[in-house]
């Protein structure tokens, strides 16, 4: 499945296995930091070929792993995990090559150019060895065995139309291109030949590419920098990159991926940019090195000022690295607002991407609350593509005092909500909210430049008292007040608790009812979360409006004052309270009486 449909470059396995076993060494240098009973020497990978036995041995000296490592790293696809990632399999070579670095299963591309790979493995501080061996077809074997020294050693068979990675030639042009900043020393050795060619040379610059001059990186060094230390296979769509100097002194260079993350969403909302100090790596896993808000970049701190022996655990309270942190974070900011102005296309392709990530800054960021709202960006009846507050707001009608918005899960559905009817007739711009955090940050955010937010699906529609664009052609005939008075004091009769009230609505023109909260009231697409995910016992009650120019609503008012109107409308009234519900995505209270409902009406219709 993996050399056939997901991988296009087979010389990526390489790639794969050297970022594997640097990391692997990075974690033993760290660890030997803060525990003294583990020896940490000069690490390096190593690179042997034999031509004659067709194997290739890629070796390190790093922190190694036991029987528990063996089997949630390299058993990812062999385990349960199969079906699951098959069924996210697209078909599409390039996608799917992005989705294999995601999983962090990029270990599997091994099996493009070898039909059997054995893993030795020995972690650091314990005593056992293990052996880890498969042939890619979906099992694996894992036994104990002989290693004296701690790390790994991947021995793979290669395949017979894949001996020209066996030719140092091709072996040093893939180092050079792919893996030529990791900061390890890479050595390859040939046997069988020559006694100069079964000499270990090194084979990488071994410089870590953060400490260089941004004038002395290509653009492709920085993208295979960023495919090391981001696990990914995409292209960065900006790099930032930059040395901070004064009272403090650090490093960073920092990556926005062109596509999001598999963990983008994942509830723990971690942080992936690596923290070192003195280029020594610390640890991937620092929720106090940026705001969780930003944890789609990748990339690397590197602090001269924090001590070399930081624990994880006095990071946490660190007051220098609290300062590192606003201060990239203030950095990363001011470059999104440079891109914004600057190279508009740019900078929607990364909101396109992480706007919904970004947007939970606005609920949990206070200090730099009004910094992302201004920098946000938002769908809206008003334009095509993306719109700013700011613009938002120079658009506004003529008595227009509120900044109005609709929310929901899914965009198509949003801009058909049947609420912007009358705001669309009179030319009134609505936000079109459908991230899921949209819902959250509008309780802590209640206003922009002194222009409230306020819903369209909450309260009366104020549309009455805006100036607007409607032409009198277009306005249809409507019942009676007279005649609406009595037809709603009927429905609340028929509907009783199920509805808080009936009212005729101006904000509906094409649909015949809606539902909508009070004032007082929750929004419905918030309380819908917050129901979906228990932090409510029951939804309140709504109010129902209903169109006066819609026809069925004009037939129901002409009949509502007739004698037994009760009885003959009940079953119409019910109905309509029902495509309401439907129309909000609402489950309704009793499909089988809305079955028989709409069974009797179309009798009675069709007789």
């Amino acid at each position: 499945m993996m050399v056939h449909s997901v991988y296009s470059e087979r010389e990526i396995f390489l790639r794969e296995l050297i970022s594997n076993a640097s990391d692997a060494c990075d974690k033993l240098r760290y660890e030997a930091l803060t525990n003294p009973a583990l020896k940490a020497g000069d690490f390096g990978i190593a690179i042997t070929v034999d031509p004659d036995a067709k194997t290739m041995t890629v070796a390190d000296n790093g922190i190694g792993m036991n029987r528990e490592d063996l089997i949630d790293n390299l058993g990812t696809i062999a385990r349960s995990g199969t079906s699951n990632f098959m069924d996210k399999l697209t078909g599409d070579s390039k996608k799917d090559v992005q989705l294999i670095g995601q999983f962090g299963v990029g270990f599997y591309s091994v099996f493009m150019v070898a039909d059997k790979v054995t893993v030795t493995t020995k972690k650091a501080g314990e005593e056992h060895a293990w052996l880890w061996t498969s042939d890619g077809l979906g099992t694996y074997e894992i036994a104990e065995a002989q290693k004296e020294n701690v790390g790994t050693e991947i021995v793979l068979h290669i395949k017979d139309d894949a001996t020209e990675f066996l030719e140092r030639h091709r072996l040093q042009n893939i180092v050079s291109t792919y893996s030529d900043h990791i900061a390890v020393p890479i050595t390859l050795a040939i046997k069988g030949g020559d006694a100069e060619a079964a000499e270990p040379k090194i084979v990488n610059e071994g410089s870590a590419i953060w400490t260089r001059a941004k004038s002395d990186i290509t653009d492709e060094q920085y993208t295979e920098f960023y495919r090391h230390v981001g696990h990914a296979f995409d292209e960065p769509a900006h790099t930032l990159h930059y040395r901070a100097e004064g009272m403090q002194e650090y490093t960073v260079l920092l990556f926005v991926p062109t596509q999001q993350p598999m963990d983008l969403f994942d509830p723990a909302r971690k942080n992936r940019v690596k923290l070192y100090v003195k280029r020594v790596f610390i640890t991937d896993d620092s929720d106090d090195l940026l705001p969780g808000w930003l944890r789609f970049l990748r990339g690397v701190v590197d602090s001269q000022d924090l001590p070399l022996n930081v624990s994880r655990e006095m990071l946490q309270n660190n007051p220098t690295l609290s300062r590192m942190s606003k201060a990239i974070t203030k950095k990363v900011l001011g470059e999104f607002e440079k891109l914004a102005e600057k190279d508009t296309d740019k900078f929607l392709k990364i909101w396109d991407e992480f706007g919904a990530v970004i947007k939970e800054g606005l609920y949990e960021d206070f200090e730099r609350r009004d910094a992302i709202l201004k920098l946000s960006r938002f769908k809206s009846t008003g334009v095509d593509g993306w719109t700013t507050l700011a613009d938002y707001v120079s658009r506004m009608k003529d008595k227009q005092t509120s900044i109005y918005y609709v929310t929901g899960t899914d965009a198509a559905a949003v801009a058909k909500s049947p609420q912007l009817e009358g705001f669309r007739a009179k030319g009134i711009e609505v936000l079109l909210l459908s991230d899921a955090v949209d819902d959250f940050w509008l309780q802590m955010v209640t206003e922009f430049e002194g222009k409230p937010f306020k819903s369209i699906t909450r309260g009366a529609s104020e549309l009455k008292d805006i100036a607007g664009e409607e032409k009198a052609d277009e306005k249809k005939e409507a019942a009676s007040e007279g005649a609406m008075a009595t037809l709603a004091t009927l429905m609340k009769e028929v509907l009783g608790e199920k509805v808080k009230d009936v009212r005729a609505s101006d904000r509906l023109t094409e649909t015949a009812a809606c539902l909508v909260a009070d004032d007082s009231g929750m929004d419905l697409h918030l309380e819908r979360i917050l129901k979906a995910h228990k932090k409510l016992d029951a939804v309140s009650a709504k109010i129902l409006e209903v169109n006066p120019s819609h026809p069925m609503i004009r037939k129901l008012a002409e009949k509502a004052g007739d004698k037994g109107a009760i009885d003959s409308l009940s079953d119409a009234v019910l109905l309509i309270l029902d495509q309401a519900k439907i129309l909000e995505g609402d489950p309704l209270d009793d499909t089988a009486a809305f079955a028989r409902r709409m069974s009797s009406v179309l009798e009675r219709g069709l007789a």
